[in-house]
């Protein structure tokens, strides 16, 4: 035969595009529209249904950037339409190339009983009347500009109501009813499926060969002026192919119905409570019409959006989990960012999100779902596993730069050793068509498939597309079974876990961070966001603290509403779009307001708690707030100087003869030169130098920083290449501040200015670096230089409950991706012998390392990194005042960093009372530390505590009490009970093992 491949795939495209698809809804009659257009925020259902209408017509433009306009559409089925299938086609001006970020709807029944979304790739509406009689439904249309274009990542203003235009973005084409011909839409899915399996199999094999004849075969049946009559024909010319049986070892996809619904990024927080509500009414919809198809949606937050918000959505959603066909998924507040928030952070995602499923569903999931945040911290394993959780999934590392990860079904091993069986889907995303190409890829991609045989595909339009739509659960049904694709079935991800892992007997491990190659300037972008994040963080920690002690020793009230609620702004600020700083302004602005205001409750929560356990009073009280340190207890005791710290000898500060000043206690001396830099930082007891020699600390770096794409998301690595040292001071000063004397350097650069305070308390070995910014720059980052005299072989930077090691050398790809990595309080640079330095933060995330080596000297630089200023998604990124503490910490091992890191985030403070303050409990043993003191969630008046292991080591300790209890018993990390837990004070922990004990009242 002549090879007529191309001719018949180019007939197949044509005719399916042209005639085939615009023949799915026939005959068409108008509806008649009116609006109206709201000056301000979203109204209820109810307050939109009743609104005054105006006439509109088809045409029109409509909707000005972030405003919401309602649509009541009238009309009447033809008499001449008995026995037909009815839907309304509207279309509000969609682009389908962009099926989440643009303008949707919801319609509702008059009585406000909500439909359906309308979306780019779904944009019908099944219409229950009879002939001749009236219809009438409503739809709130929301008018989302489009922010990443065809030329995507240029700055706009249109990430904020305050600054987006006033002129209608939209024009509807129409709003209509049609007759839906079934038998048409069924024979595009068949052609559809058809055309683009045979395009992934062999070239001239006999399968592929087979289905080309049929598609002509079914075309040579289809009278392309006569579609609706002969699209049965045609359908039965390519049953013989459609109904050829999947090959044994074709690969088992697991599908599940998603939406992956980012809780705020391109739209603020009220436009994802509408997208919530219109993706699960249109799922919910789905579900009842397709009598196999499961949904999953994560983020106990979306849900309690709905039950808030949208009660309607909300009934029947609970009627579909009650059902079992919607599946909450992945037990978190919400998709949160895992490598900065604190672990106490991580716990309370997943308290906070498996209470609210147990809560209102009766179920927990059992399963971490995380398809989209940017790396994923070692801490997590041991965290889940904790927790109660038997799964963790993700996608996002296939968007890795430069190396393929060479597992999809694999155990990830955390930094204590604990294991969690992982899944990552081998089609590289998590919004799956299952189109021909992806199923495909998912076959050949799949690392395990040597040994296992399947694999999870989500599928659904993410981010307000709508979710699944019928042609997907089309799709899915043909290829159930089917010769030459991987076999598809609508499967709970439990299930397919439990399957996966007792055909994998043998699995892969992958041990320590799951680092992305990609977005490393999430790390920094949006600082004031990370700032108010980390401090708000820390004062929920404190406040649990002080109100526990209030209630134990003083009987006080617990304030348990307060602080859930506090939590929960908190744990929603963690999603992976809003504390990595990669989300419209409109979202960081109302994220440093929200914060704001949980710091400042935090405060009255903590301040009435202390107030209750001090008294009243005028004498001093040194309120102490954490374990780790020396002398420092979790509790109140009288000041025994006028000021905390005057104990110590005061420092010196004396001025060099080349103009430096020199700053010394009994610990360290250091020197700053007369442009404000660190030359020296010596460790009196042995002499060492900490500082390599002709290369000064404290040094700020100013880079151009323009990424290839996704602005405030990626630093790349030819960043380096262009760096300007900021020398220049607009003035130095020398003073004795208290017991500290104090350096106050000025400078100017580019658009922005900088104050920054160098001083050295008393028997400290910390340099503090006390640095206000005032930043006006554009696609520029900032880094802070300290070059030390220091040959490490790897770094030690803080995580969760612990540290990470990473190695300051490049022998590999994976090593070299690394040029930006990740810390919370501190980063340690130390030498075999044990001397050390280490950089704690009270705000910062990213750093990055070099090592050089001249006439066999070794410099180890660590750069802090300070500030960005991309221009995409928020075109003012960082700009405004900016205050960032950082310690220079001289010969320190992990564990001196880890007390200041603590100390500095942490810090005691003074209060006026009359009583001391007993610590509640307090830890004996090298390295333990307590993460937390609450009352239990149950409200039973029980105590928890949280302690770790920080050092990386074995050790025993014990915990002691200072109340009357009824015993000590080791529960899981969101307070289950333990099947044979450990009793007793007494600590015997494994490196960086988390314990979380339940202490009951007496």
């Amino acid at each position: 035969m002549h090879e007529e491949t191309s001719l018949t795939v180019g007939r197949v495209n044509r005719v399916l595009t042209e005639r085939v698809r615009p023949a799915i809804h026939s005959t068409r009659v108008p509806l008649e529209i009116a609006s109206n257009a709201l000056p301000g925020e979203p109204v209820s259902p109810a307050e939109g249904i009743a609104l005054d209408y105006q006439p509109f017509e088809a045409g029109s433009m409509w909707g000005p950037a972030w405003g919401t306009t309602w649509f009541r559409l009238r009309g009447e089925v033809p008499a001449d339409w008995a026995g037909k299938k009815v839907e309304a086609l509207i279309d509000l001006g969609f682009d389908i190339n962009m099926p989440g970020f643009q303008c949707e709807a919801l319609a509702y029944r008059p009585d406000g009983t909500p439909l359906k979304s309308i979306n780019p790739r779904n944009q019908w509406l099944a219409i229950d009347a009879a002939p001749g009689s009236a219809v009438e439904f409503y739809l709130e249309g929301a008018s989302n500009p489009v922010l990443l274009d065809y030329h995507p990542f240029l700055p706009t203003q249109e990430g904020d109501i305050r600054t987006s235009s006033p002129e209608p973005l939209y024009r509807v084409r129409h709003m209509d009813l049609a007759v839906f011909e079934e038998s048409v839409f069924e024979l595009a899915l068949d052609l559809e499926v058809l055309i683009e399996l045979q395009a992934e199999l062999p070239e001239t094999g006999p399968r592929r060969m087979r289905i080309l004849q049929a598609l002509d075969d079914a075309l040579d049946v289809l009278d392309l002026q006569h579609i609706v009559e002969t699209a049965p024909l045609a359908r039965q010319q390519l049953a013989g192919v459609l109904a050829s049986p999947a090959d044994a070892s074709a690969h088992r996809i697991a599908a599940i119905g998603h939406a992956h619904i980012d809780s705020a990024w391109l739209w603020p927080v009220r436009e994802t409570i509408r997208k919530v509500a219109r993706t699960t009414s249109s799922m919910t919809t789905l579900i009842d019409e397709q009598p196999d198809f499961l949904y999953g949606m994560s983020s106990a937050q979306q849900y309690a959006w709905l039950k808030e918000h949208r009660p309607e959505v909300y009934a029947r959603v609970k009627d579909a989990v009650k059902a079992g066909r919607f599946l909450p998924l992945g037990g978190m507040w919400v998709e949160s960012d895992t490598v900065m928030p604190t672990g106490e952070s991580l716990v309370r995602q997943f308290s906070h999100g498996q209470r609210f499923f147990e809560r209102e569903f009766g179920i927990r999931s059992k399963g971490v779902w995380l398809p989209d945040s940017f790396g994923y911290s070692p801490a997590l394993p041991q965290l889940m596993r904790r927790a109660g959780f038997e799964w963790f999934f993700t996608q996002k590392i296939s968007w890795n730069q430069r190396n393929r990860f060479p597992h999809h079904s694999f155990l990830w091993e955390g930094i204590d050793g604990s294991r969690m069986f992982t899944h990552f889907p081998p089609m590289d995303t998590y919004n799956s068509q299952l189109s021909g190409s992806e199923v495909a890829k998912a076959s050949r991609q799949f690392q395990e498939n040597r040994v296992a045989t399947m694999s999870i595909a989500p599928v659904g339009w993410g981010d307000g597309g709508g979710g699944t739509t019928r042609e997907m659960t089309g799709k899915a049904a043909r290829m159930a079974s089917l010769e030459g694709a991987a076999q598809v079935e609508w499967k709970h991800p439990d299930a397919f876990f439990d399957d996966a892992r007792a055909e994998l007997t043998d699995p892969a491990v992958w041990v320590g961070e799951l680092y992305l190659e990609l977005h490393r300037g999430t790390l920094t972008s949006q600082h004031a966001t990370k700032a108010l994040h980390r401090w708000a963080e820390q004062a929920l920690i404190e406040a649990e603290l002080w109100a526990t002690t209030a209630a134990v020793q003083r009987g006080a009230e617990y304030p348990y509403e307060e602080l859930d609620r506090l939590w929960e702004l908190v744990l929603l600020h963690e999603f992976h779009d809003i504390l990595p700083g990669t989300s419209i302004a409109w979202v960081h602005r109302e994220a440093v307001e929200v914060l704001t205001g949980v710091l400042l409750d935090a405060h009255v929560v903590r301040d009435a708690a202390t107030q209750a356990l001090v008294g009243e009073g005028d004498r001093e009280l040194v309120l102490t707030p954490t374990s780790v340190g020396s002398g420092r207890a979790l509790g109140a005791e009288f000041t025994h100087d006028a000021a905390v710290g005057a104990a110590e000898s005061p420092g010196a500060l004396s001025k060099g003869a080349d103009g430096s000043h020199v700053l010394s206690n009994a610990l360290i001396t250091v020197t700053v030169s007369p442009e404000g830099l660190i030359t020296s930082a010596i460790d009196n007891a042995s002499g060492r130098e900490a500082i390599a020699a002709g290369k000064p600390a404290n040094l700020f770096q100013l880079h151009q920083d323009f990424p290839n794409m996704w602005d405030a998301w990626d630093i790349d690595r030819y960043y380096r290449n262009r760096v300007d040292d900021l020398i220049e001071v607009t003035s130095i000063t020398a003073s004795v501040e208290g017991c500290a004397p104090t350096i106050t350097v000025e400078r100017a650069f580019s658009e922005s200015t900088l104050k920054q305070t160098i001083s050295l308390a008393p028997g400290s070995r910390t340099v503090m670096l006390r640095t206000e910014i005032d930043w006006h720059e554009t696609e520029k980052l900032l880094k802070l230089a300290f070059p030390l005299d220091v040959f490490a072989r790897e770094t030690l930077a803080e995580t969760q409950f612990g540290f990470q090691r990473r190695v300051t050398y490049v022998n590999t790809s994976w090593e070299a991706a690394k040029f930006e990595t990740s810390m919370h309080r501190f980063v340690l640079a130390q030498e075999d012998d044990g001397f050390g330095v280490a950089l704690v933060n009270d705000s910062l995330y990213g750093y990055d390392t070099t090592r050089e080596v001249d006439d066999d000297d070794v410099t180890t630089t660590i750069r802090l990194s300070l500030l960005r200023a991309p221009r995409f998604p928020d075109p003012e990124t960082d700009h405004g005042h900016h205050e960032i503490v950082v310690g220079l910490v001289i010969g320190a091992d992990a564990e001196l960093a880890t007390a200041e890191g603590i100390a500095l985030n942490a810090p005691a403070r003074v209060v006026r009372g009359a009583h001391e303050v007993e610590p509640l409990v307090s830890v004996t043993g090298r390295g333990i530390v307590i993460s937390s003191v609450k009352l239990a969630d149950d409200r039973s008046g029980d105590a928890i505590v949280r302690v770790y292991e920080s050092l990386g080591r074995r050790t025993t300790g014990s915990l002691s009490v200072g109340f009357e209890h009824a015993g000590i018993r080791e529960i899981s990390l969101i307070e289950d009970e333990l099947d044979d837990p450990r009793t007793g004070g007494d600590l015997s922990l494994h490196p960086f093992e988390v314990r979380t004990l339940r202490i009951a009242r007496a």
